[in-house]
């Protein structure tokens, strides 16, 4: 989550300066500079999820993952998004401008920006492939690719989600993984049912 600063107008440079020596992180709109809140533990494991099934996919290929601490400049923005892969040749140390696959993990508090403000400014950079948000406080995780012209799929538990510009499938649940919401709490539940019947079933076969 972002909480505008009351300050005057920054300027770029101002702002990539002042990144370096902070322990807050900032996202820069139109010459503002937005504070970033801390995060959920949900939040973290399921960024945490996708940055482990992205390391593993990519290790030892020119793509590769970032997680949020390296910004994406969009114009005259920057933004922190939870997980990204550049596949290009940019040599920028603290930022890309050529992202493949953009991460965002959505809360009640971040939902509406990741779906219109970013969403509009991430759409517009000529290498994006893939936007994905998943949503923290139910299973859905939501890939809007390119190649179908910026349609939505939705996944759930008992799925696989496709990469397609990464050539990578990961299931729901394992993007999921120890996260604690209600879908996952039930389905947990449902599992261990099914396990108990099956068992119960050989103990009595």
């Amino acid at each position: 989550m972002a909480v505008k600063q009351r300050r005057p107008y920054v300027s770029e440079q101002e702002y990539l300066d002042g990144e370096q020596f902070t322990e807050i992180k900032h996202e820069y709109i139109n010459g503002e500079v937005y504070a970033m809140a801390g995060a959920h533990r949900n939040h973290v494991r399921l960024a945490d999820n996708i940055m482990l099934q992205f390391m593993n996919h990519l290790k030892g290929k020119s793509c590769q993952p970032f997680s949020s601490d390296l910004k994406i400049k969009i114009g005259k923005n920057f933004f922190y998004p939870d997980v990204m892969v550049d596949c290009s040749d940019d040599e920028y140390d603290y930022y890309t401008e050529s992202p493949t696959i953009i991460v965002e993990v959505l809360s009640k508090s971040t939902r509406q920006k990741d779906r219109t403000l970013k969403r509009d400014l991430y759409l517009t950079i000529p290498t994006l492939q893939e936007y994905v948000l998943i949503e923290q406080d139910f299973v859905d995780v939501e890939i809007q690719r390119r190649t179908n012209g910026w349609q939505s799929e939705h996944f759930y538990l008992d799925q696989d989600v496709y990469f397609q510009s990464i050539d990578l499938t990961v299931k729901v649940a394992d993007i999921y993984d120890r996260v604690k919401n209600e879908d996952m709490q039930q389905w947990w539940a449902k599992k261990a049912e099914v396990a108990q019947a099956k068992q119960s079933e050989n103990d009595l076969g």
